[in-house]
């Protein structure tokens, strides 16, 4: 049988959050060269990736519409089968498998 969550159980991971966090912001005031790093990484990926949200904004149609297939094949461009080939074909002249319900 499945004991409910207490208030102990709960107070556990809130204080270990909470000490997590108190540790993270002592690391992240301090002037160590790792902090330094981090916060150098830290900003670069915030920076790319709003560079890659407003690009995808500006040019995110014209992209779209390049790889986009036109056309009445069963993939847009594509026909819906291959004219030279007959299904699945082995090199050895086998039967191919056929399905059966």
């Amino acid at each position: 049988m499945e004991e409910p969550w207490d208030f102990e159980f709960l107070s556990r991971i809130a204080d270990s959050c909470l000490s997590f966090l108190s540790e993270f912001v002592d690391d992240w005031l301090a002037n160590d060269m790792r902090v330094s790093i981090f916060k150098i990484l830290l900003s670069w990926l915030i920076f790319s990736l709003i560079a890659i949200h407003f690009a995808w904004k500006i040019y995110g149609n014209t992209v779209n519409d390049m790889y986009y297939r036109q056309g009445a094949g069963q993939n847009g461009g594509t026909p819906d089968t291959a004219p030279h080939l007959s299904g699945w074909e082995s090199k050895a002249g086998d039967t191919g498998k056929t399905h059966r319900d």
